[in-house]
C-alpha cells in the first residue's frame, strides 16, 4: 500500500500546521478550557476562512472531495498540538449527511459548515454495556417524520451546534435521525467533568427527528465506522505530539552529569512509543484507504476496528509512558503534556475501550470465516 499523501492532502496538512502552529499556545489553550463552551471559536473561524473544513465534502455540496482522507490529514494536525475544536463529530457528521441525505438536509446542514455559521455533532454512546449499532434509544414513526425516545450519554461538543445525529433503533435495524438541538422533547445535562470538549448526556422525550437515509441501510454504521477511523486520526497526532514533548524535555533535563534522554531505559521507552505510534499511523492509513468510495462494508468495519484498537492501546501506552518519563512535571497543568494525556485517555474509550474493539473484531472475522 502506498501510504504518500499526494499533493492536495499535502497542502492541507501544511496549512492546518502552519494554522495550529500560529494559534494554539499554552496561554490560548488555558483561556479556552476555562471557558463555557471550551472550543476556541476563532479558531475555528480562521479553518473556515482557509477552507480547511468544506475541503472534506463533496464537490456537489460546495467541498474539495477529500473525504475522509481530508479529515484524518486534519485531525491529526489537530490531535498532535490539542486544539480545542469538535473537528470529529461536526466533519463525520457531515461526511454522513452528505452520502445518506436527501437534498433539502444537504442544504439545510453542509454550507453552514463551510462558512462556519452551522455545525453538527453526533449521539453515537449510551450508557451500560450498549454497542453503537444496538441502540436502547426507541425511534417511531409519526407521519412523515419520526419521534424519538431514549438517553445518549457524552455527546461531544454540543455547545454551538445546531442539529444532532442520533442513532436509534428504528424495526428494520439501526437508523440515523437529524435532531434540532432546541427541539421541544430535548434536554442536555452538562456534569462537572474533565474532558476536554465539555460533552453533555442527551435525553429525547418523544423528540422530534427527521430520518437521515433508510432503517437498516448502512447510514448509521457508516458513521460509527468513520468516527471510529477519525478517533484514530486524533489519537495519532496526539501520540506524536506527546513524544515530541518527551523527547524536547529528556534532551534538555540532566541526571549525574548526562541528559535523560542518554540512558538506555528512557530510550527503550521513547522506542516503544514510536513503534506504537507507526502501528496507529499505518492501520489509520490502511482504514482511510478501505472505506474510501466504492467500498466493502465488511472489510471496511474491519480496518476500521483494527485502527480503533490500535488507537486505543497504542495511543494509551504512549500517553501513559510520556507522562512517566516527565516524572511530577507530567502531572502538573500548568505543563502542556498533561493535556496529551488526557486526550489519549478519553480518546480510548470513546466507542469502547481496546477490548471492545477487539470483540467486535473477533466477531466479524468469526462471521467472515463462516460465510467463505
Amino acid at each position: 500500500m502506498d501510504f504518500s499523501l499526494g499533493e492536495e492532502l499535502e497542502a492541507v496538512r501544511d496549512l492546518a500546521r502552519e494554522i495550529f502552529a500560529d494559534r494554539v499556545t499554552p496561554a490560548r489553550l488555558r483561556e479556552v478550557e476555562t471557558s463555557p463552551s471550551r472550543v476556541d471559536e476563532p479558531l475555528w473561524a480562521d479553518l473556515v476562512t482557509a477552507g480547511l473544513l468544506s475541503a472534506v465534502l463533496p464537490e456537489r455540496d460546495g467541498g474539495a472531495g477529500l473525504g475522509t482522507a481530508g479529515l484524518c490529514v486534519l485531525l491529526e494536525e489537530q490531535g498532535r498540538c490539542v486544539a480545542p475544536l469538535p473537528l470529529w463529530p461536526a466533519l463525520t457528521g457531515a461526511l454522513t449527511v452528505a452520502a445518506y441525505g436527501e437534498a433539502d438536509q444537504r442544504s439545510l446542514l453542509l454550507p453552514g459548515l463551510g462558512d462556519g455559521t452551522n455545525r453538527l455533532t453526533v449521539a453515537l454512546e449510551e450508557f451500560g454495556p450498549a454497542e453503537p449499532l444496538t441502540p436502547r434509544t426507541v425511534a417511531v414513526a409519526d407521519g412523515p417524520g419520526w419521534r424519538l425516545s431514549g438517553v445518549k450519554a457524552v455527546v461531544p461538543a454540543p455547545a454551538g451546534a445546531r442539529h444532532v445525529l442520533v442513532t436509534a433503533a428504528a424495526g428494520a435495524g439501526p437508523g440515523l435521525f437529524l435532531v434540532a438541538s432546541d427541539a421541544l422533547g430535548v434536554s442536555w445535562e452538562y456534569a462537572e467533568t474533565t474532558t476536554y470538549d465539555m460533552s453533555a448526556h442527551l435525553t429525547l422525550d418523544d423528540a422530534p427527528a427527521e430520518l437521515v437515509g433508510t432503517p437498516g441501510d448502512g447510514a448509521a454504521a457508516h458513521l460509527v465506522r468513520i468516527a471510529a477511523v477519525a478517533l484514530a486520526a486524533v489519537q495519532t497526532g496526539v501520540a506524536e505530539g506527546a513524544l515530541g514533548h518527551a523527547a524536547g524535555h529528556l534532551r534538555e533535563r540532566e541526571q549525574f552529569g548526562r541528559p535523560l534522554a542518554t540512558f538506555q531505559a528512557v530510550q527503550h521507552q521513547l522506542a516503544d512509543c514510536y513503534i506504537d505510534i507507526e502501528a496507529m499511523r499505518a492501520t489509520l492509513w490502511q482504514a482511510v484507504d478501505a472505506v474510501a468510495e466504492p467500498f466493502d462494508a465488511a472489510a471496511a468495519d474491519r480496518a476500521a476496528l483494527v485502527a480503533k484498537w490500535w488507537a486505543a492501546e497504542g495511543g494509551l501506552n504512549t500517553v501513559h509512558r510520556v507522562q512517566h518519563v516527565h516524572g511530577g512535571i507530567g502531572v502538573d497543568t500548568d505543563y502542556p503534556v498533561h493535556r496529551h494525556f488526557l486526550w489519549g485517555k478519553q480518546i480510548s474509550t470513546t466507542l469502547g475501550g481496546a477490548g471492545a474493539a477487539l470483540e467486535r473484531l473477533g466477531a466479524l472475522l468469526a462471521q467472515a470465516a463462516v460465510t467463505s
